[in-house]
């Protein structure tokens, strides 16, 4: 009998996120349980690179659910995020009611008995056969449920969020030609944002939230071993307790778990044991993405070597 007791099924979550190379922390592990349970939406706000988006995937892939994802972006409206007119469709069907108006109109005597028949082919083009589903109402519309992923909501317009707040909160939709749509069976929603403008505090009621910050090193480390399994135990403690002493500094971006992963590649591919002086300087612009970055962090890379070995040998 499967243990149901909280404290075994956030594990279960743990390890079923781990299973499809997702290493949790406990907060995002219990956030995932807490949503499934009371099927609320998380907004997972952090830097970029920490792993937000990669948790929807996750979660997708350990409850074996379709994912749908809708990117924002500044001017995102209801045509791109939930569904539009099937124009073209309605232009041929248009055609071929024009074409059969005789017959359509039939023995009609008077001008609003033919008017009254118009309107009946008239509700027909705007009916369901005519809708284009966009992701919000694709994954109202899956059987099995989905994982909804609406990635840097925070890049949309605060008008957008409006245009999420019935679906948020009822997993329902109102088209004014068609009625409510509501979800055959709620969707897991996960919104990410990278805290590029405020969101509403109608949006965040909505949701559980979730911070999702630079691991601490012992989980950055399970992290790097899951996604490059071929780097050495002593190389993976180095590099990532050096990432760590690089995050100390005042740079205008500092460096992700998903730049920690492409430089842990980067090493194995370069077939390095240790970190020195050379390799970092060579790969360095790996880790950081803008040239002051990399001029501030070089006159400091072999003390940040030193310290990151030392931890190595003592952790």
């Amino acid at each position: 009998m499967a243990d149901t007791r909280p404290t075994a099924a956030i594990e279960a979550v743990e390890s079923g996120l781990a299973a499809h190379g997702y290493i949790a922390s406990r907060q995002i592990a219990t956030a995932v349980y807490l949503s499934q349970q009371i099927e609320k939406p998380i907004l997972v706000e952090g830097p970029a690179g920490v792993g937000k988006t990669e948790l929807a995937k996750a979660i997708a892939a350990w409850r074996g659910l379709k994912l749908i994802r809708l990117q924002c972006y500044e001017g995102l409206d209801e045509a791109k995020a939930l569904y539009e007119w099937k124009y073209a469709k309605q232009l041929l069907y248009t055609q071929i009611l024009k074409d059969k108006l005789g017959e359509v109109l039939g023995d009609a005597q008077t001008l609003h008995e033919a008017l009254g028949q118009l309107h009946a082919f008239g509700d027909v083009f705007f009916s369901k056969e005519f809708v284009e589903p966009r992701p919000l109402l694709q994954a109202l519309e899956q059987p099995a449920g989905c994982v909804l992923l609406i990635d840097e909501i925070d890049k949309s317009d605060a008008e957008f969020e409006s245009l999420l707040l019935e679906i948020l909160s009822d997993f329902q939709v109102t088209i004014p030609e068609l009625g409510t749509v509501t979800a055959v069976a709620a969707p897991t929603v996960i919104l990410t944002s990278n805290s590029e403008r405020d969101l509403g505090d109608a949006l965040k009621r909505r949701c559980l939230h979730l911070h999702i910050g630079f691991p601490e090193q012992k989980l950055e480390e399970r992290i790097v071993e899951t996604r490059v399994p071929g780097i050495s135990q002593a190389l993976r403690k180095q590099m990532v307790g050096f990432i760590h002493e690089i995050r100390t500094l005042d740079l205008k971006k500092l460096p992700s778990v998903s730049e920690a992963i492409d430089w842990a590649r980067v090493l194995v591919l370069l077939q390095a044991t240790e970190l020195d002086h050379e390799i970092v300087k060579d790969t360095l612009n790996v880790l950081l993405k803008y040239e002051a970055d990399i001029e501030a962090a070089t006159p400091q890379v072999s003390a940040f070597i030193a310290k990151a070995s030392r931890h190595g040998v003592f952790s």
